[in-house]
């Protein structure tokens, strides 16, 4: 995967700029990591205003497209970024990758055992099974790559619950409304969830990497926080954060 990234970008000081306000839409699997990451910004910055709003990537793509204002973008895969610069809603020039995701199986309901990803989903005990939309959502594609790949699809398709995004999906999860479900590992290391249920972790070679991208909208082309933030998240502070949520780092 081609990674870019603005050449000026590293000439810009992660300076205070007084007043600077950044709109970001980021992915679901983010939530938890979001706090952290812009707890560590605002120590570089504590005069820029952030704002987030997190989503399935897809939905949040039309939302862009459909003229909503963010400055900068982070998705759970490279796709949709690289859709945004192809319909000029993003800017090529600022597109990068900054971590990679990774897809585990989790339950809370007790006495589950996750033996192995096919004999878990294909158990009598697995009524429900929570997987994020296929078409929106990065990380449901993942789950549904795997299952193919593994030849249970089929078998446990009528179990299938869908969340709108990966958070929801974890909701169902955690609630009991599902027996199991795919997560981002990055929710089940989070401090709210690190100690209910038990998962393990979906093989990367069953599902394309989770390679996950950030660009600057059309919108924020012109917002100097917006290219503070994206130099900021290749920053060792940022990457300590992504490593500690189970994130893979790009070198």
């Amino acid at each position: 995967m081609k990674r870019f990234i603005v050449i000026f970008l590293l000439f810009l000081p992660l300076a205070v700029f007084a007043g600077d306000k950044l709109f970001i839409a980021a992915a679901a699997n983010f939530v938890y990591v979001l706090d952290p990451l812009d707890a560590q910004f605002k120590k570089l910055e504590p005069e820029t205003e952030v704002t987030v709003v997190t989503g399935s990537s897809g939905n949040l793509v039309a939302q862009i497209t459909n003229g909503a204002p963010y400055d900068l973008f982070l998705s759970a895969d490279m796709q949709f970024p690289e859709s945004l610069v192809k319909s000029g809603y993003g800017e090529k020039s600022s597109l990068t990758r900054f971590a990679v995701g990774r897809l585990v199986l989790w339950t809370t309901k007790p006495g589950l055992q996750l033996s192995s990803v096919a004999d878990s989903v294909r158990s009598p005990a697995v009524q429900k099974l929570a997987i994020a939309n296929v078409e929106t959502a990065p990380y449901g594609r993942a789950a549904k790559e795997a299952l193919v790949k593994l030849g249970v699809w089929t078998a446990v398709e009528p179990k299938i619950v869908t969340g709108e995004n990966i958070t929801q999906t974890a909701q169902f999860v955690e609630t009991g409304n599902a027996d199991a479900g795919f997560v981002a590992m990055s929710l089940v290391l989070s401090p709210k969830l690190k100690n209910k249920g038990a998962w393990i972790e979906v093989p990367a070679e069953l599902y394309a990497p989770l390679d996950h991208g950030a660009v600057i909208t059309e919108h924020g082309r012109n917002n100097a926080a917006a290219k503070r933030y994206l130099l900021f998240l290749h920053s060792a502070e940022a990457r300590e954060i992504f490593a500690r949520f189970g994130y893979r780092v790009p070198e």
